[in-house]
């Protein structure tokens, strides 16, 4: 399944993903732990916890080596897609 180039990747806690480029110990893949305008990621390798926005999070991210739990998702808008003007 293609997805829209503006459209949000669904990340779920639990997820463990595969970024561009390797962590300072070698490792390439992170475990979601926490959702939100910034993302809370985990090193598989050595555990060390780092926070990402969201937009950067998305912008390394290559793929998912295992999914998390569908029913920690929540709905995403960037700011750039939320609707503006009034709904009167």
């Amino acid at each position: 399944m293609k997805r829209l180039l503006n459209e949000p990747i669904q990340f779920f806690v639990g997820d463990v993903i595969r970024l561009k480029k390797p962590h300072a110990c070698g490792g390439f893949d992170w475990s979601v732990h926490r959702l939100g305008l910034d993302i809370g990621l985990q090193c598989t390798t050595c555990r060390r916890r780092i926070m990402l926005p969201r937009l950067e999070t998305e912008r390394r991210f290559r793929l998912f080596v295992e999914r998390g739990d569908p029913s920690t998702a929540i709905p995403i808008l960037r700011p750039e897609m939320a609707e503006t003007g009034d709904d009167q």
